[in-house]
């Protein structure tokens, strides 16, 4: 792969002589005016922006998202994204270490994927006020000279419920998972396992289901089959490969669970309608 068609991975290092306030895992910055990200880029730290009034848009994973006041914004590591945030826009932001959230991330409640494929969740008065006051706290606590991490962690915990909590109300997709907590538990089983396991079968049996009621279920509540499910997420990391790594689309196609090259041309062909070298070409 070319290396200018290489999307670079960008550490927490290199925002740390912007930082308003931070530490080893953490970093607490303002977003003041406008705020222009040209090229697409991707991180291995999770991000989370509070914008109180702002606009412009936010791409991520190639979907550009409107920026509009009082909204959260997730990113997670290897995301893609890149945004020009408007003149006169204000927002808080977090970048945390992977291993920091690891710490509190069973807050999220659902799969990261979940997130990843939603990842601007707009609040209600009450919810951006109770979430300025944790981002605060927080930004509070990394300017001490002896910061508390079990203090920023139950804070960022604090965050997590809460932006999971506006979730359900914002998207319908969360709505349904708050009510099936199966397809929930399908989803998490998903993310773990989509590598090494593709058969409804495999999943249907994790959850004490048959393979057919599984389907149904995905079928009358999200609109697609459970297969479906399972072939989105491994298009979505088949795109990511594509973009930010230089490896071959064979070992892109063994890293993912596909024992044969062109079977994953095939699949991948069938997803988005082009084949790897095509998607790869275009970027």
């Amino acid at each position: 792969m070319d290396d200018k068609n290489v999307i670079p991975t960008l550490d927490m290092h290199g925002f740390r002589e912007e930082q308003f306030a931070g530490k080893k895992e953490l970093l607490f910055n303002e977003i003041l005016g406008e705020k222009i990200i040209a090229k697409p880029h991707k991180h291995d730290f999770f991000i989370i922006i509070l914008f109180d009034h702002a606009s412009g848009i936010h791409n991520i994973d190639s979907v550009d998202y409107i920026i509009g006041n009082r909204e959260v914004h997730v990113l997670f590591p290897d995301q893609i994204h890149k945004w020009h945030i408007q003149e006169g826009s204000k927002g808080y932001q977090l970048m945390i270490d992977k291993t920091f959230l690891e710490q509190f991330a069973p807050a999220f409640r659902y799969s990261f994927t979940n997130y990843q494929n939603h990842p601007v969740i707009r609040l209600s008065n009450e919810a951006f006020e109770k979430l300025l006051y944790e981002f605060n706290a927080i930004r509070d606590e990394l300017l001490l000279t002896q910061p508390v991490n079990q203090l920023i962690s139950a804070r960022a915990a604090v965050i997590a419920a809460l932006v999971s909590k506006e979730a359900e109300f914002d998207i319908e997709e969360f709505k349904v998972y708050q009510t099936n907590p199966r397809l929930a538990r399908f989803n998490w089983l998903i993310d773990k396992f989509y590598k090494e396991q593709k058969s409804i079968s495999f999943y249907a049996e994790q959850l004490n289901i048959s393979a057919n009621y599984l389907n149904i279920l995905c079928k009358k509540n999200l609109k697609v089959s459970a297969n479906k499910l399972i072939h989105q997420r491994i298009t979505l990391e088949s795109k990511r490969l594509l973009q930010t790594s230089e490896r071959s689309i064979k070992e892109i196609a063994f890293d993912l669970g596909f024992s044969d090259h062109a079977y994953f041309s095939n699949f991948f062909k069938n997803q988005t309608g082009l084949n790897p070298s095509q998607f790869r070409s275009q970027l």
